[in-house]
């Protein structure tokens, strides 16, 4: 990094970014119709007095750890570590209450959506995961949910479909457009555009317009938190690299951030590469992307030459989107985070060897990391390495099953 970019990284550690415009350098922003506005604006009012509010964070607090199960752990993958020859470390978001790291951000939300006196809740999700967490979140809090869900991700995640519904939500699908996440995403918008005074809006990662990356971020930050002093207590200091998973981006924001002064540790971001690099054929934004506006905010997005946003793939329905948070964008920019990514047939590799060798089905998403850090791992031996394990992969197995045994 260049002392400009160590400028730039260093207003986000201090705070200056986002800015009062909800911008991370150039990215971010709040591109919403005017209906959105007032809602948003009291949102954001609402986040800075009860972020920093004692009482309202002692209350989160308490729910994730009496009810959402945190810390989770941190696990010493001995098989993997003398197979790759690094030490592996896991952060097992896996072990949380509905499986997964996105329990943290729906409970937030769902917290704050009560004392916005919201009569219902909307949420969108692709693998299932988010849309599972905000049933759960929202039955605790006790507002009713409406879940969008792309009829692609229904099928193939069949099992969350279910408990979501058993937790109470409504699961609407979504026949239009891909069909997938970014079709879920645009109509929950549409649902919150035409009902903006009584219902709230738990958006699932770090994008859409301000104050949401910052929110969601917030939320997930205690991931590498917990991580951070973990891996100092378990392995005598800091890790040599983090991994992640990348789709939207809230797992790996949460994770990094705590990482993110730390000049000796390499952040490494895992996108979907899906079946190769043709346009269509993955959903590796930040590898092949360029600049746009997609749900709010502006960001790296997978485009054509006349600005129309792609249909995507991967066989992880959580990483199947043609977006990305803005502060990923940003952290690319300026040269803090790497970003590469992992091919369908690679992350089902991996899915098996953890399996194999760990007695831990990991989430088709979280396998990307996977793919990751082994590369890495192959020209950086005898280092230390930490891998976000976003999920357990008990969702994905009518996916597993169907590739696996054929």
């Amino acid at each position: 990094m260049n002392q400009e970019n160590k400028k730039l990284l260093q207003q986000l550690l201090d705070g200056e970014f986002p800015d009062s415009q909800g911008r991370f350098g150039v990215f971010g922003g709040q591109y919403a119709p005017e209906t959105l506005m007032p809602a948003l604006k009291n949102l954001d009012n609402k986040v800075k007095t009860l972020l920093t509010d004692a009482s309202f964070m002692g209350e989160f607090s308490a729910e994730l750890n009496q009810w959402a199960g945190r810390p989770t752990a941190l696990t010493h993958a001995k098989k993997l570590s003398e197979l790759w020859g690094v030490e592996v470390y896991l952060k097992r978001e896996d072990l949380t209450h509905t499986g997964a790291h996105k329990i943290n951000n729906a409970l937030g939300q769902a917290l704050i959506a009560k004392k916005l006196n919201a009569k219902r809740v909307v949420a969108e999700t692709g693998a299932g995961q988010h849309g599972v967490a905000s049933a759960a979140a929202c039955a605790r809090v006790g507002i009713p949910c409406v879940v969008y869900m792309g009829a692609i991700d229904i099928e193939r995640q069949a099992p969350n479909v279910d408990r979501m519904r058993q937790l109470g939500a409504e699961v609407i699908p979504v026949t239009t457009g891909d069909q997938t996440l970014r079709a879920a995403v645009d109509e929950a918008f549409r649902d919150w555009v035409g009902s903006p005074d009584d219902t709230y809006y738990i958006l699932g990662s770090v994008v859409g317009p301000h104050p949401y990356p910052y929110l969601v971020r917030e939320l997930q930050s205690i991931i590498g938190k917990e991580a951070k002093e973990q891996i100092i207590t378990q392995a005598g200091g800091l890790p040599d690299a983090v991994f992640a998973c990348v789709g939207g981006g809230s797992n790996a924001i949460g994770i990094f951030h705590a990482f993110l002064g730390d000049e000796s540790v390499g952040l490494y971001g895992v996108e979907a590469g899906g079946r190769g690099q043709k346009l269509g054929d993955n959903a590796a934004t930040l590898a092949s992307g360029k600049p746009g506006i997609l749900h709010g905010t502006y960001s790296m997005l997978l485009h054509d030459d006349d600005g129309l946003v792609q249909e995507t793939h991967s066989v992880s329905a959580g990483l199947d989107y043609p977006g990305v948070g803005p502060e990923h964008a940003f952290l690319q920019s300026i040269g803090r985070v790497s970003y590469t990514s992992a091919e369908d047939g690679e992350a089902l590799e991996q899915v098996r060897e953890c399996c194999g060798l760990e007695g831990i089905l990991p989430a088709l998403e979280s396998a990307h990391a996977f793919v990751g850090a082994k590369k890495w791992a192959e020209a950086n031996p005898s280092k230390t390495v930490l891998i976000g394990l976003s999920g357990r992969g008990d969702k994905d197995m009518p996916t597993l099953s169907k590739l696996f045994n054929n």
